[in-house]
């Protein structure tokens, strides 16, 4: 039977079922041995959700936003990452009341490993496929993170 384009409903959350299982504690491990303590799958989330939030000033609340969590959960993972040095607090410079997170050179090289790890993944994945399919199916899944995720 050939997939149609119906197919692709299931065929998407096959996929997310299985890289649900696959993200474990010990993910960090698989793409960085010998990585800092620090280097772990809550902290990693925090950093990549201030890197993909939208906002000017990225808040507790945006990370709380990025992650579909609870704000109170995202302000305990987000001082986690603040005592393992990758995230700094300071005040808005619109707002006073207002704390703005910003990533640190330590948060930017654990970000810069995890996408590396995700590059290679993908090209594990898709690297016998034609060049033209591998950029095309980049583009759709860039797309569609994009408009879903905001």
């Amino acid at each position: 039977m050939h997939a149609s384009t119906s197919d692709g409903g299931p065929a998407l959350f096959r996929l997310v079922r299985h890289w649900a299982r696959q993200w474990a504690p010990d993910v960090v491990e698989r793409f960085a041995d010998g990585a800092p303590a620090a280097w772990t799958v809550p902290n990693l989330l925090v950093i990549q959700a201030v890197d993909g939030a939208a906002a000017e000033e990225v808040t507790v609340a945006d990370v709380a936003h990025q992650l579909g969590i609870d704000r109170s959960v995202a302000s305990r993972m987000v001082a986690e990452a603040g005592r393992d040095g990758f995230v700094v607090r300071s005040t808005s410079a619109r707002d006073a009341r207002r704390a703005v997170l910003t990533l640190t050179e330590a948060a930017m090289e654990f970000l810069a490993a995890s996408q590396a790890h995700q590059r290679q993944a993908f090209e594990a994945l898709v690297g016998h496929w034609p060049r033209e399919d591998r950029e095309r199916f980049a583009g759709y899944l860039t797309r569609l993170a994009g408009e879903v995720l905001g």
